[in-house]
């Protein structure tokens, strides 16, 4: 079960919403886990701050993992993720930041898988 958080600098109307759902569902094979598992959760009109100046465009994405972490699947993800908020928002993939956690415990329907 993943969940991937972004929280963008600018504006995210519901067809780019749609746009990204989609493409993160593609994604998410990357790291070897089914869209049908798949949890997004989108923050638009972000303030983000980097070296004391305020991005513009900019985006900092969160993937949560269930189990541990694949260094190789994710690099492979990040340049995903930076190729389709690049793509689909305009922001370049140097105003991008990903962070990946996995947790050995999650929860769901009153108990843990």
């Amino acid at each position: 079960m993943p969940m991937i958080t972004s929280r963008t600098t600018v504006k995210l109307p519901q067809e780019k919403r749609d746009v990204l759902k989609a493409a993160l569902g593609k994604a998410v094979s990357i790291l070897g886990k089914p869209e049908s598992y798949l949890m997004l959760g989108f923050e638009d009109c972000y303030d983000l701050y980097f070296g004391g100046r305020k991005l513009e465009k900019g985006a900092f994405v969160s993937v949560e993992l269930f189990g541990g972490e694949n260094p190789d699947a994710c690099a492979k993800m990040t340049a995903e993720i930076c190729s389709i908020f690049t793509r689909e928002l305009g922001i370049p993939a140097d105003a991008i930041y990903i962070t990946y956690a996995g947790y050995k415990n999650w929860g769901w329907n009153g108990s843990n898988f």
